[in-house]
């Protein structure tokens, strides 16, 4: 009989074979992504200290629009790169969460970076 894998557990065995290799810095923080079905969540954290220095999701006051499409999912990232250009922050490590980078993923980046973040 065929069993099933559960999708989210694969999800994050690739996060955690990801974060092995990628954390952030206080000079270079990580941009962690997480996509739910409707909404999309992005931060930037100094792994180092263990804080988030900046957050932006779907769900802010300052976001109109849907979370679970790629035009909300690009604003969203420039909306991050906008707050994190004013605390100073310019160069994060992209850390995709375990997703494939198409989608929704890829617009939050390209979002990012078209607002000046780079990565």
């Amino acid at each position: 009989m065929f069993n099933k894998q559960d999708r989210k557990k694969l999800r994050v065995k690739r996060h955690l074979r990801v974060r092995k290799k990628v954390s952030g810095t206080p000079e270079m923080p990580r941009l962690a992504v997480y996509r739910s079905e409707k909404n999309i969540y992005a931060q930037i954290i100094d792994d180092a200290n263990g804080i988030t220095l900046v957050a932006a999701s779907s769900l802010d006051k300052e976001f109109d629009g849907m979370g679970s499409n790629k035009e909300g999912a690009k604003l969203v990232g420039a909306l991050l790169a906008k707050k994190a250009l004013e605390k100073g922050i310019n160069a994060v490590v992209f850390d995709r969460g375990g997703y494939i980078y198409h989608g929704r993923i890829k617009e939050l980046a390209d979002g990012a970076r078209e607002a000046g973040l780079q990565f």
